[in-house]
């Protein structure tokens, strides 16, 4: 009675363990669908705002500067003033314009002229009128003309006159089919987030990445959270036998969790940029901002097809290699340590399988990927950082500020977070195994 009582209560014990723990991995799974969405989510934003404000379509962009040029020309027009110091230097120059011009004009009315008309107008001239008197007069002359001008009725005419000429000029097509493509796609984008301009578009997507931001790391300290819980579990139960074997299970599905996300979740992010540029033309600032130069978000997936498709046959040896060592190997590890637990001494005794569960793990190069990742991160980012401060510039006429967004993102966190508790799981395996010698 007492043994049935017993058996009794340790398959009630195994239920609500397995119960419980179907709970935290339906959690666990949530929290990694959530962090696996919004880490594309993520992706799919950066590329947008990366292409809203490359270089080529800013800095480098004749429209660009086509509507920062006319907005200053159109100032410098509706405002256009001289000073005192000017209107007399003007005023000296059309007196000298008009003195040529009578020069010119009693040069012509002078030369011999062998028609009967051009002899009539031409002693017409010369005794009818003093040219001496209209050089006299040239500096009134020069005077009614620049108060002509300053007139604002007159001044308002000219001011429209030379903005219909300069907005013809900026109406003007270009043929360059680049230009026609970068536009069409700026289009799609506001399109796509509702947006009319570049300003109202940047404070959309900045304000969706910082929430997007926020909840990925949440999501990925939940994970992190849970298999707290399960290793918490493993140190409380230590000493119930009974209940190692489903726990064990239990646990390679958090693992097998953790190297999904890993795996396919953005690792990560290269991104440098100008975040201000600021130079003075026709005594206007010209400023462009957030000049990204550069933009790439990988996840080891994506790293993995990227290498695949390449031409070049020594690139997808490496794509291949790291396929195999750091995806494929895992998954056979992680499956193998299953099957020799709750399987047959024969079957957990096979070669291969003994082999995955306790040996790959010095041919799997998920740990060698971790370090890679970070050596190149460190790299990268003192590399880049060097570089772009080699581009700052701070002058009267001219500043350049840039900056490196190069991070880590949630997915390396995952993945190494996956590396430790393989090796935990790997270690336990070894004491609670009963086809293993201890």
């Amino acid at each position: 009675m007492q043994e049935t009582t017993t058996s009794r209560n340790k398959i009630i014990s195994k239920l609500l363990l397995v119960f419980g723990l179907a709970i935290l991995l339906g959690a666990e799974g949530y929290f990694g669908y959530r962090l696996h969405q919004l880490s594309d989510q993520q992706e799919e934003i950066k590329e947008d705002y990366a292409n809203i404000n490359n270089i080529s379509s800013g800095l480098f962009s004749v429209e660009q500067w086509r509507d920062k040029v006319s907005a200053i020309v159109s100032h410098q027009i509706r405002d256009f003033t001289l000073s005192a110091k000017q209107k007399k230097t003007l005023q000296k120059e059309v007196e000298q314009i008009i003195i040529a011009l009578i020069d010119k004009a009693e040069a012509l009315i002078n030369k011999p002229k062998k028609t009967l008309d051009g002899k009539i107008k031409k002693f017409i001239v010369k005794n009818f009128v003093n040219t001496d008197d209209f050089r006299k007069k040239a500096p009134s002359f020069a005077k009614e003309i620049i108060a002509k001008v300053y007139n604002p009725t007159n001044k308002k005419q000219l001011s429209k006159m030379a903005m219909n000429r300069f907005d013809a000029l900026e109406r003007a097509e270009y043929l360059d089919s680049t230009v026609a493509a970068t536009k069409a796609a700026s289009e799609k984008i506001y399109k796509k987030y509702r947006a009319s301009s570049n300003e109202e578009l940047n404070s959309k997507l900045n304000s969706s990445l910082s929430h997007i931001r926020t909840l990925t790391y949440n999501y990925s300290f939940a994970m992190l959270g849970c298999i707290v819980i399960v290793l918490s579990l493993w140190w409380i139960l230590r000493k119930r036998i009974d209940l190692h074997a489903p726990l064990f299970i239990m646990s390679l599905m958090f693992a097998f969790i953790l190297l999904f996300i890993g795996l396919t979740a953005s690792m990560i992010e290269v991104d440098a940029r100008i975040k201000a540029l600021d130079f003075v033309l026709l005594g206007e600032h010209v400023i462009f901002e957030n000049q990204v130069l550069f933009f790439q978000s990988k996840s080891i997936l994506d790293v993995v097809r990227v290498l695949i498709s390449q031409p070049a046959m020594d690139a997808v040896a490496v794509g291949i290699l790291i396929l195999i060592f750091s995806i494929l190997f895992p998954v056979m590890k992680l499956s193998a340590t299953g099957i020799h637990l709750l399987s047959t001494k024969k079957i957990a005794r096979n070669k291969v399988i003994r082999y995955f569960a306790f040996q790959s793990g010095k041919w799997s190069m998920a740990d060698v990927i971790v370090i890679a990742i970070l050596m190149v991160y460190i790299g990268l980012n003192g590399l880049l950082d060097s570089q772009l401060n080699n581009l700052n510039i701070k002058s009267d006429d001219l500043n350049v500020i840039t900056t490196n967004n190069t991070a880590l993102q949630p997915g390396f966190i995952i993945f190494i977070s996956f590396v430790l508790y393989g090796l935990i799981l790997s270690t336990i395996l070894k004491f609670i195994s009963p086809h293993e010698s201890h």
